[in-house]
């Protein structure tokens, strides 16, 4: 479409051409000579693939927070509520993997989310904003598209922190965002693919990747097209495409290098500086993140102390178990890992009782849910509930020791769950109470 040609309604769009704001319309501000279809192409090739998964990823995160129980955030979303399905508890790496790439994908792809916005910043300013009803369409999904995924990585990145400036509940504004931010993705993709393909094809890779800056050349343009990416009156190189690719692809593995180890752990975990701020750890067996310490949720030593009791309700009658006769039933020992929605993972191996043996011994050996409560008394995470594959799990646990050693306060003394793929905030610390629920 050029400048002289307008869609439907066509006396409209020309009318809003002839009130070019200042700074607005196609000019010769942007002369980089690398800009165009093909490298823009590029960077929508690479977003596009990956996108995906961190929109499937954070959606299956949500499920996983149990909203069908009221206990994901944010809770009641109308018509934009995902299927409900009980999350597995297997594999036990299972939330561990898709928090973990949700999160660590989302931030390898800031680099070439940058790109992708420099390469296009000549259209965002193109005037008149549309010409047609597709190409209005078109900018109302690029509007959705580029509002979108800023606000969600921002969003994102700012609670990894722990840093709420933003004054909003995160939860609820990067649901609703995510949803935003899909539709003007999924627009843009139907829209924009056949030029996307168009520019992929227009260039060849494994030439631009042996050009130099000396033989970098623009892309050819048509002057009349006021959507072109080409300048109009380009510069000399100062970085040829070659280079642009590789800047932003070490830009990418930069980041990756310092957030992959709080997932993966094990000899890159030190390299993990992008973990949460202000982080805090126990000591020796227990030197692992804590999330959430006994100050924060008031938790004090006299609400787990020795007339602390465990409930065990949904029998016949209630069953109390005091620290000495819980430490008496049979132990069980497993490695697993705990898993936060700010992406960081810590395994570790606890022992405890399992849970099907106390659902046994409250009376319910065939549960078809329970109820696990903390003593902490307030918090959004004092409460969870667990479906009956994941109580029923062989090692699903209350745990009272990690790594040999008895649980620290801030780390859930006396006893806390330990489930199989179970979101952390969802591994109740400080339990005071189990109720078991059955169909009958």
């Amino acid at each position: 479409m050029t400048s002289g040609d307008y869609g439907f309604p066509a006396a409209l769009w020309r009318t809003i051409a002839r009130f070019r704001p200042p700074f607005l319309g196609r000019t010769k501000a942007w002369r980089s000579p690398i800009r165009g279809t093909w490298l823009t192409s590029i960077f929508g090739a690479v977003l596009l693939v990956t996108l995906p998964v961190v929109i499937l990823t954070g959606l299956l995160d949500y499920i996983a927070y149990g909203p069908q129980f009221g206990q994901a955030f944010p809770g009641n979303v109308g018509w934009l509520h995902l299927p409900y399905f009980s999350w597995p508890a297997r594999p036990s790496w299972l939330f561990r993997l898709t928090q973990g790439l949700h999160v660590g994908l989302g931030l390898v792809l800031i680099p070439v989310v940058l790109a992708k916005l420099w390469s296009v910043v000549p259209r965002l300013f193109s005037w008149p904003p549309a010409r047609s009803l597709a190409q209005l369409v078109e900018r109302l999904s690029l509007l959705a598209l580029v509002g979108g995924i800023l606000f969600e990585l921002a969003t994102g990145v700012l609670n990894i922190q722990y840093d709420y400036v933003f004054g909003f509940d995160f939860y609820t504004a990067h649901y609703y965002g995510a949803w935003v931010f899909v539709a003007g993705f999924v627009t843009h993709v139907v829209v924009k693919l056949p030029t996307m393909l168009r520019g992929l094809r227009s260039r060849s890779l494994r030439a631009e990747l042996r050009t130099g800056v000396a033989d970098t050349r623009p892309e050819p343009s048509d002057p009349a097209d006021p959507d072109s990416l080409v300048a109009i009156e380009p510069g000399p190189p100062t970085v040829s495409r070659r280079g642009a690719l590789a800047l932003v692809g070490s830009g990418s593995l930069l980041v990756a290098a310092l957030t992959v180890g709080q997932t993966v752990g094990g000899v890159l975990r030190p390299a993990a500086l992008l973990l949460p701020r202000g982080r805090s750890y126990g000591d020796g067996p227990t030197d692992f993140q804590i999330n959430r310490t006994a100050n924060a949720a008031g938790v004090v030593g006299a609400d787990v102390g020795e007339h602390w009791r465990l409930s065990l309700t949904g029998g016949t009658e209630p069953v109390l178990l005091d620290a000495a006769t819980l430490a008496a039933l049979p132990r069980h020992t497993a490695t697993l890992p705990i898993a936060c929605v700010e992406g960081w993972s810590s395994t570790q191996t606890w022992s405890g009782v399992r849970l099907r043996d106390l659902a046994a011994r409250a009376g319910v050996p065939a549960p078809t849910s329970a109820r696990v409560r903390s003593v902490e008394r307030a918090g959004a995470f004092n409460s969870a509930q667990l479906t009956s594959a994941q109580v029923l799990h062989p090692d699903a646990l209350l745990a009272t020791h990690v790594n040999g050693a008895p649980l620290s306060l801030d780390h859930g003394f006396p006893a806390r769950v330990v489930v199989p793929a179970l979101p952390g905030v969802h591994c109740t610390k400080w339990v005071g109470s189990i109720e078991f629920r059955s169909a009958s």
